[in-house]
């Protein structure tokens, strides 16, 4: 009986040991209390000052898991369901759907497995500066004055940006565990904006330079997550693409067809060459591209390779952005004049006296990366009506709840007396904009989901004209919603994305980056195809 005590006791001795290594092994213990406190920051973790490093690290500790690791654990039904379906994984609908049973399945196929997230945190470096452009590591080799040899091709740079990290730390007296905003002293406002545009994530409102960087300093490694995922993607299709490109395809080519082949795809052909030097050299850039090569090529579009692809994903990056900035430029057009005044008030930009409707558009334009901030007037605009009515109802106001009571009260009417009373509380300020401002979180939070999904056709309409936006002869109700939903976006978010559409986002760019690199091929599984057949066919005639 003293043996088996004795046997228990070491096993759960032995537990407790194991069962806390992690936590003596974690990669903030041996953080600096700056450190600390700016990944606390970062996350709106509030923490005492004056704070002993003990605290500081016991409050790292307890959201260091839905933060770092399982970030997933405290995304809504939405996300979950939205996370999944990129993946290919069909879910059932969220009212069947738990939101326990998503998280279990997207925890088994996100992108990592936690050890693995708890060992990245221990090298920062090795993964931090992937997210660059091309442009950046220049930059900061150059502001820093580290050597790159030339041709200064985008591994060159990665590899001594790296290999510089802790020693440019030093030198300006920083920590680099968890870096400070000195390893962006390189980029402008515009830059930090443009990252978290392109990889989907709002621009924090109101903003300021040190929250755009604690943004993009809070969001690079789930950035860096899915680029590799999408550069594994684009790998996987362009090896399928050049698995097709048999050696009958080749042999079956003509001459012409193969220097098409050879000029298409950037092969260099010296002159004089016979046919049978054409096909050698095609199936020589075929074994790169199948071989070790194709891995650093995909990988190169998204930032970890060989210049030449590099600046090609750089400027598929900036199609991509442009392609934003003109969509939203499109849509602003259509826009009434009163509603791109509301767009710059609902961003506490001033308006001009006596402005023209194109000075206004020049002005949205200018302010197309901010994002609406905090609650204004036109936070009611996308309110379904039974929203509206429960606002009025619960403002204390006697005029609003008089609207809200008046029948056959029209949305535009409940509107006008929400923004009247809100409008009241404002100037109140104290417990009547508290309770007003209270409401409001909860009925958009409830609301942002389904979103247009109560409207009646006649409501949609009247939305759509206060825009300006014309409504297409024989809209459906669907349609309708959906043009009234991509108004509301480009109101609410110019061109930076809400935080709901960041899978949306990151899968356009997947399916750009996979568009960008069929179109450097120049083939694809039909076309491979279609010459195996004709090869089959020439082989059939000749029999």
């Amino acid at each position: 009986m003293r043996i088996a005590t004795a046997l228990i006791s070491l096993a759960l001795g032995a537990n407790a040991v194991f069962g806390s290594s992690w936590f003596s092994n974690a990669a903030y213990n041996k953080w600096h209390e700056t450190e600390l406190e700016r990944w606390l920051s970062d996350h709106d973790v509030p923490y005492p000052t004056p704070a002993d490093r003990k605290e500081l690290e016991k409050l790292v500790q307890k959201n260091w898991d839905t933060y770092a690791v399982t970030p997933y654990n405290s995304w809504s039904t939405a996300q979950l369901q939205e996370y999944l379906k990129l993946k290919g994984i069909e879910t059932k609908d969220s009212a069947a759907a738990s939101k326990d049973s998503l998280v279990k399945q997207v925890q088994d196929v996100w992108y990592e497995t936690e050890d693995k997230s708890q060992s990245a945190w221990t090298s920062v470096k090795d993964w931090i500066l992937d997210t660059w452009t091309d442009s950046q590591l220049k930059s900061f080799c150059d502001h820093h004055g580290i050597p790159v040899p030339q041709p200064r091709k985008r591994d060159t740079l990665l590899q001594k940006a790296r290999s510089a990290y802790d020693a440019v730390a030093q030198k300006a007296g920083e920590t680099a565990a968890y870096p400070g905003n000195w390893l962006y002293e390189t980029w402008s406002e515009s830059d930090l904006k443009e990252w978290l545009d392109t990889h989907g994530i709002p621009a924090p409102q109101p903003t300021s330079r040190d929250k755009l960087i604690a943004s993009v300093r809070r969001n690079s490694r789930l950035a860096y997550l899915r680029m590799q995922e999408q550069a594994a993607s684009a790998q996987a299709s362009t090896k399928a693409a050049y698995d097709a490109l048999t050696d009958k395809i080749i042999d079956a080519w003509s001459e012409s067809q193969l220097k098409e082949f050879c000029d298409k795809n950037g092969i260099n052909v010296p002159q004089g060459s016979k046919v049978n030097q054409l096909r050698a050299l095609v199936r020589k850039h075929r074994a790169e591209l199948l071989g070790d090569t194709v891995s650093a090529s995909a990988a190169s579009a998204f930032g970890a390779a060989t210049s030449n692809v590099g600046e090609g994903y750089a400027k598929v990056t900036d199609a991509a952005s442009q392609a934003s900035q003109d969509a939203f430029d499109k849509a602003i057009n259509a826009w009434s004049e009163t509603r791109l005044k509301a767009y710059l008030d609902a961003r506490g930009v001033p308006v001009p006296h006596a402005s023209k409707t194109d000075e206004l558009r020049a002005l949205v334009r200018k302010h197309s990366h901010k994002a609406a901030s905090g609650w204004t007037a036109w936070t009611f605009d996308d309110l379904s009506y039974n929203n509206l009515k429960e606002y009025l109802a619960s403002t204390g106001n006697e005029a609003a709840k008089k609207a809200s009571e008046k029948a056959g009260a029209t949305r535009e009417d409940l509107v006008a007396a929400a923004q009247s009373a809100y409008a009241s509380a404002s100037s109140a300020g104290g417990s009547t904009y508290a309770s007003a401002t209270s409401y409001l979180a909860k009925a958009t939070d409830s609301a942002k989901a389904s979103t247009f999904e109560t409207w009646s056709d006649s409501e949609l309409k009247s939305y759509l004209d206060s825009y300006g936006v014309p409504v297409p002869q024989g809209s459906t109700i669907n349609e309708l919603r959906a043009l009234a939903r991509r108004q509301y976006t480009y109101f609410k978010y110019g061109t930076s994305s809400p935080s709901e559409t960041i899978f949306a986002k990151a899968k356009e760019n997947a399916k750009a980056t996979w568009d960008w690199v069929m179109q450097q091929l120049n083939i694809g599984a039909d076309a491979a195809k279609k010459k195996t057949q004709e090869a089959k066919e020439k082989a059939h005639k000749e029999l």
